[in-house]
């Protein structure tokens, strides 16, 4: 039996139950997942997931639930001070919503203090030792935004701050410090106090490979059902009507397939070490075909030394002939890769080009360490030639984002030969595998003749 289906008796009895307590200071009526997170008496539970799912928002919320009620205290967490006040984060948010109420703001303090005396206070775990500067403090709420920043054992030690007076002693102290209150106006605050509930609240994306560090102990406790200990509400971008859908998804696309998976999907699943790319998305065919234009690029990657004793497995000089069609498509046609001297290499480059003709445009990573020095060797080297000297922005992982989005949206074809294998075995371990060189130097090409993560994505 549906909602709609029962008596109006009942809906009437029903209806308060799905309503959460609220207070004056929580600026907008709660969305639907804001509603079932604010309803929760249970101890323990993370919101959120993905990106756009209101998790700052809903922690504050949270935080401001019973402010009106004397004995009252919430405390906001964040990694560090920067996130903690940075704009639209928990701090900043608190400022808009309470600049213009009764609350009062003490700067020294980093908290809020309501006319009933609650607090709302703020701080961040960045040190190792910083959750001891809690130690001693009592609160009846506690909210972590962006969890897998923070250290298991710091998150848990919070739990330890988390207590409440047992109604006797609550009901004498306000009869002991609050002399202006009636016996009314006592025995009301003293049955909202037996309903606040303790509450340990977290939010949080899913971790990047850099989160992990920190962060891989929130999976098992939140959403791996045979571990998990909290409840978890999955909250997205859809579930957010303040945000304009259509273009934030536009932003998302941008991002290697990992990331935007975690962030528009929020999935805890995907590997987020290694397999920025899969193989099956790349297809594979004879020729690029003859029917349509196309810009060619061959794309050099010079880092690379002579193996050695004590370097077996060194960098590759690796370059790739890339082309890109007028029909939006990328093709990888070649790939070649060695390990010789300077002059050698040289020597490669200079046939290679021949081979390829002067239609083919040449473009060459410039490597911090050599300065302009390479570049101009080349540049000399290749004199009526297209050849570019092209300073790399960003990490190898960043430069490859739009290329491994275009992958997957079946945009990526490779021309048929032997290089293939090696390319896709180092795509599958990109950017975690011994070696880089081939990802690079197609990621490279893509950026220069697609316009890399500015790009428009056309998904298949």
């Amino acid at each position: 039996m549906d909602v709609e289906s029962l008596p109006k008796e009942a809906l009437e009895k029903l209806a308060p139950l799905l309503i959460p307590t609220l207070t004056k200071y929580i600026r907008h009526t709660p969305e639907p997942k804001q509603q079932a997170f604010l309803l929760l008496d249970q101890l323990d539970a993370l919101y959120g997931g993905a990106a756009g799912g209101m998790k700052s928002d809903t922690l504050l919320m949270a935080a401001l639930q019973y402010v009106d009620i004397p004995g009252y205290n919430s405390l906001l967490i964040r990694d560090t001070y920067a996130n903690l006040n940075k704009p639209e984060g928990l701090l900043d948010r608190a400022h808009s919503w309470l600049k213009n109420t009764d609350a009062h703001w003490n700067g020294d303090g980093k908290r809020y203090v309501f006319p009933s005396g609650a607090t709302l206070s703020f701080g961040y775990l960045d040190g190792p030792l910083d959750h001891f500067n809690f130690q001693g403090a009592e609160y009846q709420y506690v909210g972590i935004d962006e969890v897998v920043n923070i250290r298991e054992n710091q998150a848990l030690y919070l739990f330890s701050r988390l207590r409440i007076k047992t109604p006797e002693s609550y009901r004498d102290e306000l009869r002991e410090l609050r002399a202006e209150l009636t016996e009314n106006q006592i025995q009301k605050f003293y049955k909202s106090y037996k309903d606040i509930p303790l509450r340990f609240r977290c939010a949080s994306n899913p971790p990047t490979a850099e989160q992990l560090v920190k962060g891989s102990w929130v999976k098992p406790r939140y959403i791996d059902k045979e571990t998990r200990q909290g409840i978890f509400i999955p909250a997205s971008l859809f579930d957010n009507p303040h945000i304009d859908h259509e273009k934030y998804i536009e932003a998302l696309n941008k991002l290697d397939p990992i990331t935007r998976a975690q962030l528009l999907e929020g999935d805890w699943l995907i590997q987020v070490k290694g397999r920025m790319f899969d193989r099956s998305w790349f297809q594979i065919v004879d020729q690029v075909p003859n029917n349509v234009g196309v810009r060619k690029l061959r794309f050099y990657d010079p880092a690379h030394t002579e193996p050695h004793k004590k370097n077996k497995d060194p960098d590759w000089f690796a370059g790739a002939k890339c082309s890109y069609s007028d029909t939006g498509l990328f093709y990888v046609e070649h790939m070649s890769r060695w390990r010789k001297s300077p002059l050698d290499s040289k020597m490669t480059v200079k046939n290679q080009a021949k081979f390829d003709g002067r239609g083919v445009e040449i473009e060459m990573e410039r490597e911090p360490s050599a300065g302009t020095t390479l570049i101009d060797d080349y540049t000399r080297l290749l004199a009526g030639y297209t050849f570019r000297g092209v300073r790399p922005e960003g990490s190898k992982r960043e430069r490859a984002m739009g290329l491994a989005s275009y992958a997957q949206a079946g945009n990526v074809y490779l021309v048929n030969g032997p290089w293939i294998k090696d390319f896709l075995d180092e795509c599958d371990t990109f950017p975690d595998g011994n070696h880089d060189d081939q990802v690079d130097v197609v990621s490279g090409a893509f950026n220069s003749l697609a316009g890399g993560a500015g790009v428009n994505i056309r998904w298949a």
